[in-house]
């Protein structure tokens, strides 16, 4: 029983945490430490009660480190942001490694549409009732970077119920 609720629980909390931070992240272009340190921590307790075998939960700390590494040097590269560099290895460590290559995938491609999008919408005059919403006014900005967890959020999100996670709740 406590298998099935801790799967539950997990499914729900990463859900939620990752919604957040996608939000979060596009209302003020930051990921908190906090919240990562949140996913970190939640993973610790969770995956062991819901029945994550050792291997699987080591598996899933090996690649999420790999990926750290990578987006750390985007991070350096002025690629993305620090919390986009912590973002993505915490949620590769959540949905495991069969998952991971599927995850930066769809990532990708949602940061690319999302962009895209951004771009388009500084080039044209920010509505009025818009100018007076600090958040969409600093989206609107043409030196501000792009909210990539808002292309996380979703990519986590579709992937989910292919996780590891999910199957423990079946």
């Amino acid at each position: 029983m406590i298998s099935t609720s801790a799967a539950w629980l997990a499914f729900l909390v990463f859900a939620g945490t990752m919604t957040y931070a996608g939000l979060k992240d596009v209302a003020t272009m930051t990921i908190s430490n906090r919240l990562v340190g949140f996913l970190l921590v939640a993973f610790a307790v969770l995956a062991p009660l819901a029945g994550l075998d050792l291997s699987a939960i080591w598996s899933s700390i090996l690649v999420a480190s790999a990926v750290l590494v990578c987006t750390f040097t985007f991070f350096a590269l002025g690629w993305i942001g620090g919390g986009d560099a912590k973002l993505l290895p915490v949620a590769v460590l959540w949905l495991g490694p069969g998952l991971a290559l599927d995850f930066v995938v769809y990532a990708s491609m949602l940061g690319a549409v999302l962009t895209l999008t951004l771009l388009q919408f500084r080039r044209v005059p920010l509505p009025v009732v818009l100018k007076k919403q600090a958040w969409s006014s600093r989206l609107h900005q043409p030196q501000s970077g792009i909210p990539y967890g808002a292309a996380m959020a979703p990519a986590a999100l579709l992937l989910l119920p292919e996780s590891h996670w999910f199957s423990a709740l079946l």
